[in-house]
């Protein structure tokens, strides 16, 4: 059995965590702000505002060595509502990436919102996980547990494509700020 460790406590945090655990795995809940010895999952969700993700990192970096890690993180402007936060071109992910060199970095669930995977629907679609990253198999575990936990996992490709995973997001987030669309809505993909 998996065991996932998800660092968040909020909805989306809940939300991915029905999810994995219907798909089989056990799930711990690590506060944020919380203080705790042991990161003991294999696979860790940073279920986190983008914000909190340097802090957390500072906090436990060397347990996450080896790890899959799963940032799931849209770097959005809050104040502004108007841009991506991260450097042109580039993505929390691969910044990410870039402090956990022994982590397997991966981007995924920030194209869905927590009322989507709960429902497991976007609208009368299956809700999908779009997932990327460099390490198949890290990918391939993940999409498991996601398709074991009834919603659909598609590969995205490299760690590369969080950049277009993050404007997505954005894109999405925007909409449902903006009352274009539900935050019980989204994209949803048909195959």
């Amino acid at each position: 059995m998996t065991a996932v460790s998800i660092i968040g406590t909020g909805a989306m945090a809940n939300a991915i965590g029905g999810v994995l655990a219907g798909g089989g795995a056990t799930v711990e809940y690590i506060g944020h702000s919380e203080k705790t010895d042991t990161v003991s999952g294999e696979i860790v969700v940073l279920a986190v505002p983008y914000p909190a993700v340097s802090g957390i990192i500072a906090q436990y970096g060397d347990q996450l060595s080896g790890k899959i890690v799963v940032d799931i993180t849209n770097p959005l402007n809050f104040e502004t509502f108007d841009s991506l936060t991260v450097p042109q071109g580039s993505s929390a992910a691969a910044e990410i990436a870039a402090v956990l060199p022994e982590s397997r970095v991966l981007k995924a669930f920030n194209t869905t919102f927590a009322a989507t995977l709960g429902a497991k629907k976007v609208g009368p679609l299956q809700t999908t996980v779009l997932i990327a990253g460099d390490d198949a198999e890290a990918k391939s575990a993940l999409s498991a547990l996601v398709a074991a936990g009834g919603v659909a996992a598609i590969d995205a490709g490299s760690l590369r494509r969080a950049h277009e995973l993050e404007a997505l997001g954005f894109l999405q987030l925007t909409l449902a700020a903006g009352e274009q669309i539900a935050w019980t809505g989204g994209f949803g993909l048909v195959r």
